[in-house]
């Protein structure tokens, strides 16, 4: 039946009334609670109205009936939660209504609600001693602003991670302006969401309530963490300097530090550590861990996929790359090949070494991968295509719906992500949070030969990567509902 204009305004007008109403049961949850809320992987903390509702109409994709997520539904969930006095938790919306719609058997939503979440009912913590984990960050480049920007926005009430200072080399007398600044405001990915001011005097950053110790230092083995309040704290070290455990401990020797992760490939025997793949291999005896790349965190999740399904012979990795720092804005000496031409005026051609650190963290793709670069004129969003032979043949639509599966209800969903359109382009996948997006329509498949290309964003999308693998070394990782 054709709608009306009046009734399709007025329903529209009802359904952003609901998502208001949701907006402060997500915050009190958050931050009262320790409870993360989303829909299919889509957070829904800090979200406006249209992004709520458009989290809404996403979730399309993810049900059998592709039918619209209803905001009655999930407004009568939250309002559920709100009166459980829930301990910390990560709870899925999404996945909690489609659950209801298969296995209520006669229950009411509230009810359901209420069964699927007695693990963690009555369990808030009402102590008021927020036990977080101290976070360090030594560097403050690109991926260290980034990482600064997701913690401060995942702070909620102060059990999890704790931004607690920041350790740069001093490069002006207004040193502490420019960084300040440099947070405030990102060419990418725009302005900060939150409030920033600066205490010159102490030389304190504060963002959105976090207080944060910017500290100047050439050596990473000199600082006494201690006498800032630091304690145990997990350091992150964005520098690239030191990529093997002897030069990383050195972090180790500062009282305060108890643990390092390293946002860049591991050389030695470092574990290289892709959320979502080999994330269980972190243990308590752990010191020292390497995040991995960018390039390695976006395509090990969908080779993964593939292997399982699949098998993987063999094939090459191929990553069309946003320039980054380390090359030339105009054309100067580098050392290395190529990189020392204009990055803002050449495709450069280079290597990469994400086809053999997939094997680190994927050890069954020893050996069957080769792998290449070319750094494009972009200043974000990469792509990495896949030519892959497999032992099993299938077809465009079959591998296409199988990821497009994975990234909606396996274990994957926060590292693959799935986009049908011949319409988009690298800018859209800007401050992505996923390892990497499938791009369906762009898929070529030929018996058993299948070319998968996969969009990333190598700053923001890897950025998250980190945290998730923080959490894990920290230890603060909620349960997921639904189970």
């Amino acid at each position: 039946m054709t709608q009306k204009p009046d009734q399709c305004l007025g329903e529209w007008i009802d359904r952003e009334a609901l998502a208001e109403a949701m907006i402060p049961l997500i915050g009190q949850l958050y931050r009262n609670n320790n409870v993360v809320t989303s829909i299919y992987g889509r957070g829904l903390i800090n979200r406006s109205v249209i992004a709520l509702l458009k989290a809404h109409r996403f979730a399309r994709h993810r049900q059998a009936d592709e039918a619209e997520l209803s905001v009655n539904e999930t407004h009568q969930i939250l309002t559920t939660m709100s009166k459980m006095d829930l301990g910390a938790a990560s709870v899925d919306l999404g996945k909690l209504v489609a659950k209801f719609k298969a296995e209520g058997n006669g229950r009411s939503l509230d009810q359901f609600v209420r069964d699927e979440l007695a693990e963690v009912a009555g369990k808030r913590n009402t102590t008021g001693v927020h036990k977080g984990t101290d976070v360090v960050l030594y560097g403050f480049g690109r991926i260290g602003r980034l990482l600064a920007r997701i913690l401060i926005e995942k702070t909620g009430g102060g059990d999890g991670l704790r931004l607690r200072a920041i350790v740069v080399r001093k490069g002006a007398e207004n040193d502490l302006v420019k960084r300040a600044s440099l947070l405030r405001r990102d060419s990418v990915h725009g302005p900060f969401d939150g409030t920033i001011h600066v205490d010159a005097e102490n030389n304190t950053i504060t963002a959105n309530g976090n207080l944060i110790q910017v500290i100047y230092s050439n050596d990473p083995s000199s600082v006494d963490y201690t006498q800032y309040g630091i304690e145990n704290a997990l350091l992150v070290d964005n520098t690239g300097k030191w990529r093997d455990a002897e030069g990383l401990g050195q972090h180790l020797k500062c009282p305060g530090v108890a643990r390092v992760v390293l946002t860049a490939p591991g050389k030695g025997e470092l574990k290289n550590i892709v959320h979502g793949i080999n994330h269980g291999e972190i243990t308590a005896d752990d010191k020292i861990i390497s995040a991995a790349s960018c390039t390695t965190n976006a395509i090990v999740p969908v080779l993964k996929a593939v292997n399982d399904q699949f098998g993987i012979v063999n094939g090459h990795v191929e990553t069309v790359h946003s320039y980054t720092n380390d090359q030339n804005l105009i054309d100067n000496f580098h050392k290395g090949s190529r990189r020392g031409r204009s990055a803002a005026l050449n495709m450069v051609i280079t290597e990469t070494g994400a086809a053999t650190a997939a094997a680190k963290a994927l050890p069954v793709l020893k050996g069957k991968l080769t792998g290449n670069a070319i750094r494009v004129p972009t200043p974000n969003v990469s792509m990495a295509i896949l030519n892959l032979n497999l032992e099993k043949a299938t077809s465009r639509d079959e591998i296409n719906e199988y990821l497009r599966q994975m990234a909606m209800h396996s274990d994957l969903q926060k590292q693959i992500d799935f986009v049908s359109s011949q319409e988009v382009v690298s800018t859209d996948f800007v401050g992505s949070r996923y390892a990497g997006v499938v791009d369906a329509e762009a898929t070529i498949c030929s018996d058993n030969r299948v070319v998968l290309y996969v969009w990333y964003d190598n700053e923001f999308g890897y950025s998250c990567q980190v945290v998730r693998v923080m959490e894990d070394m920290a230890g603060v990782n909620p349960p997921a509902f639904p189970r």
